[in-house]
């Protein structure tokens, strides 16, 4: 049973790619601790299997050092486990875990982005519309890492117009705790650009100034992390 649930650096290696690193406006390790986070929240990165740094290296095209550090950084965020001499192994999330995430979510993120269709400014608002392109472009090719990273940086973007840094830190840690495993099925079943398209529903929402179409939109968009997001991978 443990071996099922084992993966090795031979094995990591033929498991979905994450992206190819490159560019030089961000270091190897940010961008490979975003990568990878981004992987486990779209469960690419399975709970209970073990991964070397070397293998997920293979993945990315670089050495296993910056590798290395950005799982070091993970474990510090209690998304996994060192094991000496093996890797890191995947921490599980609860269903109860993720119920209280997307709670407190809720009570944060719907209010907050639904008041900011009065006092944000419409250009800070339409500057994440190229952000939200990227989501809609990441679930037509089914990347789900480029989807879950580009999500992120959309909704906390949004959160940060209400000026609140500390209310984005939370939120921030809250969404980089939850798995959004169901994603894989979406992507299957043709139904991922859809859920993609409520992001520039929010935007327009909140360009025309439309408190509760954002709310509408919100609590709908909120609702699929604990509905179709969550389901198990099949």
């Amino acid at each position: 049973m443990a071996a099922q649930r084992t993966r090795s650096a031979t094995t990591a290696a033929t498991g979905p790619a994450l992206p190819t690193l490159g560019g030089t406006r961000r270091s190897y390790r940010e961008r490979v601790v975003d990568a990878l986070r981004a992987a486990l929240i779209a469960g690419e990165l399975r709970p209970g299997e073990i991964y070397s740094a070397p293998g997920l290296a293979a993945r990315f095209g670089v050495s296993a050092t910056p590798v290395r550090e950005a799982m070091l950084d993970l474990a510090k965020e209690g998304l996994v486990d060192t094991v000496p001499n093996k890797g890191f192994r995947v921490t599980a999330v609860s269903d109860q875990q993720l119920d209280e995430y997307t709670h407190i979510r809720s009570l944060i993120e719907i209010p907050t982005t639904a008041a900011l269709a009065s006092t944000a400014d419409p250009e800070a608002v339409a500057a994440l519309r190229p952000v939200a392109d990227e989501i809609v472009t990441a679930a037509a090719a089914g990347d789900l890492i480029a989807y879950v990273e580009a999500d992120l940086r959309f909704h906390l973007g949004l959160l940060a117009l209400a000026g609140n840094a500390h209310l984005v830190e939370v939120v921030g840690d809250l969404r980089r705790r939850s798995r959004l495993y169901g994603l894989t099925a979406l992507h299957e079943d043709g139904r991922l650009p859809a859920s993609a398209a409520e992001h520039l529903e929010i935007l327009d929402a909140l360009l025309t100034r439309d408190e509760e179409a954002v709310r509408a939109v919100m609590t709908r968009h909120i609702g699929h992390v604990r509905g179709l997001w969550a389901a198990p991978r099949r």
